[in-house]
């Protein structure tokens, strides 16, 4: 499984990617608007992104509410650098913008994916990556991850060849609240997490770890003091 990070933060991404293990990033209007980013900055802040991540793909997202709307500021984010990767939701017009931006050789994140078909109708619409959300199901006392095992196993069952740029879908696990979330996703087959930077350090955290540590570095100050 890879590992994306889910803000707009700058400091945040260059953190996670010092550590050695970050694939990817992945935005949206809400992440931004946390930033305290100004809407004449989006696009300038979205290319800061991809230049800070040169190589791995990173997911902005488009905010207009019409297949036209979309397509055009789909491909005016496409544009701004090669691994940006533009971010529509599952909706009619979604879905249509996906297949003209797709066609175009577009890379396409389709989120607010909630069932299997959904996640079907993306692919089969261009989708290169598939977003389904876990976290928000949990929200609304519902099992994330049985619908996350949904997706996988239905987007698994088939070849993806000839519908996007890259000949292949992956998916997303998305809206992680929890390390329990990426390792069930994990052990699901799920290709992606991206975890929101909280969420990521409780991933590198283990009270066991922090234990064994201390007992370390307890141990290794008797040493130094018989020195």
């Amino acid at each position: 499984m890879k590992f994306f990070i889910d803000t707009a933060d700058l400091d945040e991404i260059a953190e996670a990617k010092s550590w050695g293990c970050l694939a990817g990033v992945t935005t949206n209007p809400s992440l931004y608007a946390r930033t305290g980013g100004k809407l004449a900055d989006f696009e300038p802040h979205m290319l800061k992104i991809a230049e800070l991540c040169e190589g791995l793909p990173v997911s902005a997202e488009s905010t207009a509410t019409t297949a036209e709307g979309m397509i055009e500021e789909g491909r005016r984010l496409a544009g701004l650098a090669p691994n940006i990767v533009v971010k529509l939701p599952v909706c009619e017009a979604g879905l249509a913008a996906c297949r003209a931006l797709a066609d175009e050789g577009v890379r396409i994140n389709m989120t607010l994916v909630f069932s299997a078909p959904q996640a079907l109708l993306a692919a089969n619409a261009g989708a290169r990556y598939i977003s389904p959300f876990v976290g928000r199901f949990d929200d609304i006392g519902d099992d994330g991850i049985s619908q996350l095992a949904n997706v996988v196993a239905c987007i698994q069952n088939y070849d993806w060849n000839g519908k996007n740029v890259d000949n292949k879908v992956e998916i997303i696990t998305a809206s992680v609240r929890t390390p329990n979330h990426v390792t069930q996703a994990a052990l699901l087959g799920a290709d992606i997490a991206t975890v929101p930077f909280a969420a990521l350090k409780k991933c590198v955290k283990h009270p066991l770890t922090d234990q064994g540590l201390a007992s370390f570095e307890a141990d290794w100050k008797k040493v130094v003091e018989q020195a």
